[in-house]
């Protein structure tokens, strides 16, 4: 061994490069690791970069503790000039320094960084903005199969101080490919002479690191977990995610769904921390949009201009329609967009939905219709308001107009949702102001067209 370092360390003082890398890559993973343990701090990191990716991960395993976060902190021990240099360079030769380096050592090196070099690194090393890999943690206990229960337990105290959770420990083979994961109960309860292989029932519930992060919620509420590994496309077990990360991504889900249900764009900070100017810029652009919309509204109220003149009557309706027919749309939409969420609806059951929301519209717009009715009957018979000769016409104006508005806001309202996700857009896009913008317009025109049918040859 004194005889390799020497030799390791005339081609480090030669610069070498390529002889040196050949030299490591040709040992035994155990004598990587028993070579960089004598080695000072400086030149085990220049020896570690040279290893190929396989070399590096299996030496890495038998490092002690020490010289694992050793290696991690001089990694990243600049973590400024780290993360400037790995800016500056070109996107193929950043990739394969960070392909060069085993999945736990670039983990733990973006748990040293700032949480902006972090974004950074994480997105070098592939995994998308919206993934479980941004949400997972190398800091967990793994054990093989042939440990006894004993020496597990070992293991553990050695190994487990700086652990994200106890709660669940790792079994892994010899390419660190999950094998299987047991609770600590377990092997507290086992016989200390038992392998971890005869306590283990090869079932397991894993995350892909490319998965999206709703997909890590949904797992967490299905199998009560507190904590579930994370592997990659060739089942290589590269970190664990918590319940405590999970529940932070179902409140930063949830409030963006609120915010976009609301008209408004999601904020960054909280409502007393966003700066005015980005307040208004959340809020402008739906409220923009919205606006126009609108503008469509009083559009189709100057297409019917003539009929509002000779029935002015027809106008004192015009709220009670369209809001009938916009808390409809945003109340399907509510339920609609939340079942989505919940997964109690896929898109297969749209035939379903709008066979359901159809119905429910008209019973709903059938109880308006008969208090719409209503309301006239009792105004023009107690004198409070005299709606002329044809009261009776009009009545019936109104209620058939509700229980038409109310049945297209009820399917816009639950077919909008489903149309969106579809496209692959978020479900939460279909705001109520949207749905109510929507069903504001095409309300009017379902209002004057019922008007000339029933008034035709008396009021118009």
């Amino acid at each position: 061994m004194e005889a390799l370092i020497t030799r390791l360390s005339e081609l480090l003082e030669q610069k070498r490069w390529g002889a040196l890398k050949q030299e490591m890559n040709q040992l035994e993973p155990f004598y990587i690791a028993e070579l960089l343990e004598k080695l000072p701090a400086s030149e085990q990191v220049i020896l570690f970069r040279l290893l190929s990716r396989a070399q590096a991960k299996l030496a890495f395993e038998y490092l002690s503790y020490s010289d694992k976060k050793q290696i991690s902190e001089q990694l990243a021990e600049n973590r400024n000039e780290l993360a400037a240099l790995l800016n500056d360079l070109d996107p193929d030769d950043r990739t394969a320094f960070f392909e060069e380096l085993p999945g736990e050592v670039s983990q733990r090196l973006a748990q040293l960084l700032t949480k902006e070099e972090r974004e950074i690194t994480t997105r070098l090393l592939g995994y998308p903005e919206e993934s479980i890999g941004r949400l997972m943690t190398p800091e967990y206990v793994a054990v093989r199969p042939h440990f006894t229960v004993q020496q597990a337990l070992g293991h553990i105290r050695r190994f487990g101080r700086d652990s994200e959770t106890l709660n669940v420990v790792y079994v892994v083979d010899n390419q660190w490919k999950l094998v299987d994961d047991l609770r600590i109960r377990e092997l507290i309860l086992a016989a200390p002479e038992q392998t971890i292989s005869e306590i283990s029932d090869g079932r397991f519930i894993s995350l892909n690191a490319l998965d999206d992060q709703e997909a890590a919620v949904k797992t967490f509420k299905d199998h009560d977990r507190v904590a579930l590994p994370v592997t990659d496309s060739d089942g290589t077990l590269v970190g664990i995610v918590t319940i405590d990360d999970v529940m932070d991504v179902a409140e930063e889900e949830n409030t963006e769904d609120f915010h976009k249900f609301g008209g408004s764009e999601d904020l960054d900070l909280s409502y007393t921390r966003t700066p005015l100017l980005d307040l208004v810029r959340k809020r402008a652009g739906w409220l923009i949009l919205l606006f126009l919309g609108e503008m469509l509204t009083a559009s189709a109220m100057a297409y019917f201009d003539g009929e509002i003149s000779k029935a002015v009557v027809l106008a004192l309706f015009i709220p009670l329609i369209i809001s009938s027919g916009g808390n409809s749309g945003s109340q399907a939409a509510s339920l609609i967009i939340r079942s989505l969420a919940l997964n109690e609806l896929r898109l297969g059951n749209w035939f379903q939905v709008m066979t359901k929301e159809l119905l429910s519209g008209l019973l709903l717009g059938s109880a308006l219709a008969a208090i719409g009715f209503v309301r006239i009957l009792i105004w023009q018979k107690a004198g409070l308001y005299d709606y002329g000769d044809y009261w009776i016409p009009v009545g019936l104006t109104v209620s058939v107009t509700l229980i038409f508005v109310v049945m297209w806001g009820t399917l816009s309202g639950s077919m909008i949702p489903l149309a969106l996700k579809r496209c692959g857009m978020d479900p939460a896009t279909a705001s109520a102001p949207f749905v109510a913008t929507l069903v504001d317009v095409t309300g009017l025109v379902i209002y004057f067209s019922v008007a000339a049918l029933f008034l035709r040859g008396t009021l118009l």
